[in-house]
């Protein structure tokens, strides 16, 4: 049985109570480098829950970087593993953080990245494992990001190795998993039949086909949520791709981004943001 603060914890990710989930990963300034200038950090976050973010997923020191009241009314997920761009192997993900830190920030959940297939997926399963003991321990929710790279891996796409793969996570007692999306997409539904926990579809379509539609098709097959970033932070305007995509995610129409419009902000701040951000 869950503990009461995992509970509560768990239900804080999906804002319509439904256990749907659309979260939006802001990590890649780790991997990647800046993704909005650093002035822009707060106008960015402003954007993605006038939109209506379930959550945010950041790293220990961006999360203590910005304005707090901004997340009222999201959730704030501290992701736990790092790598660069720059890295000998790409593929190998250490622990930079750990649950006592992301308690301390006020996290609502954090997140481990796993790839397996790697060179060092026995040290990535190895910490995924310790991280479950500590969410165990402490009540926090543990998403669990998993994805088929590395040279073993033949097909990144094929529903049996996706399956194999949800069901680690769930194995190594995360509450929640990402992961990439089979193709053809409506074989994502036999990925999401075995898995035993939650299953979030990461990023978009490989081809940069149309965001709202993979969301759609994908929601159908079956997933629980989705887990994008480069695609929204990147895009024109962050808040209304966010409105389109949470309408999707928790089966509501879309709402005109102006109507999540955060209470502190006027009608040309938020115009502002809207505009772009990137």
């Amino acid at each position: 049985m869950l503990k009461t603060g995992k509970l509560l914890r768990l239900r804080r990710l999906s804002l319509a109570g439904d256990g749907r989930h659309l979260l939006i990963p802001l990590d890649h300034t780790v991997s990647d480098g800046p993704i909005v200038p650093a002035g822009k950090w707060d106008d960015l976050l402003r954007a993605l829950v006038a939109g209506g973010a379930d959550g945010v997923i950041v790293h220990k020191g961006r999360a203590r970087a910005f304005t707090p009241d901004i997340l009222r009314s999201c959730a704030l997920v501290m992701h736990l593993s790092a790598s660069t761009a720059c890295s000998a192997d790409v593929d190998a993900k250490v622990l930079v953080a750990d649950v006592e830190e992301a308690l301390w920030i006020g996290a609502d959940a954090v997140s481990v990245h796993v790839n397996i297939g790697s060179d060092t997926e026995a040290r990535q399963l190895a910490d995924l494992g310790a991280v479950a003991r500590s969410c165990d321990a402490w009540g926090m929710p543990l998403i669990a990001m998993v994805y088929p790279r590395g040279p073993r891996i033949e097909n990144p796409r094929d529903p049996a190795l996706l399956a194999h793969l949800v069901n680690v996570a769930a194995d190594l007692g995360a509450d929640m998993v990402k992961t990439s999306v089979a193709l053809p997409i409506d074989r994502m539904a036999e990925v999401v039949a075995n898995s035993p926990i939650p299953v979030l579809a990461a990023g978009g379509p490989p081809d940069g086909s149309d965001l709202v539609e993979y969301a759609t098709a994908v929601m159908a097959s079956g997933c629980h949520g989705l887990a994008i970033g480069r695609r929204v932070f990147s895009a024109p305007s962050p808040a209304a791709l966010v409105s389109r995509l949470s309408a999707v995610v928790h089966g509501t129409r879309p709402e005109p981004p102006p109507d999540g419009m955060p209470n502190d902000m006027n009608m040309a701040e938020y115009s502002t943001i809207v505009a772009g951000v990137a």
